[in-house]
């Protein structure tokens, strides 16, 4: 069974292994955020800033955003 813990862990490979492609990593983003908790889509979104805020943080932000609002 997959807990919600297990699943940010997971999130956090996954998006370090599509990391290489600006579109698969907006998509798993907004995947990995519509499978969280919300005080764990606030931790993947400063784990994902500090981690790939240097190349993405534009999308980080859009789709942190657009995921919030939902």
């Amino acid at each position: 069974m997959i807990t919600m813990g297990s699943m940010f862990e997971l999130s956090k490979k996954i998006l370090t292994k599509v990391s290489f492609d600006k579109a698969l990593f907006r998509k798993e983003l907004g995947k990995a955020f519509s499978y969280l908790k919300r005080e764990e889509k606030v931790l993947l979104k400063v784990w994902a800033l500090a981690t790939f805020g240097h190349t993405y943080k534009d999308v980080i932000i859009e789709v942190y955003r657009t995921v919030m609002r939902s």
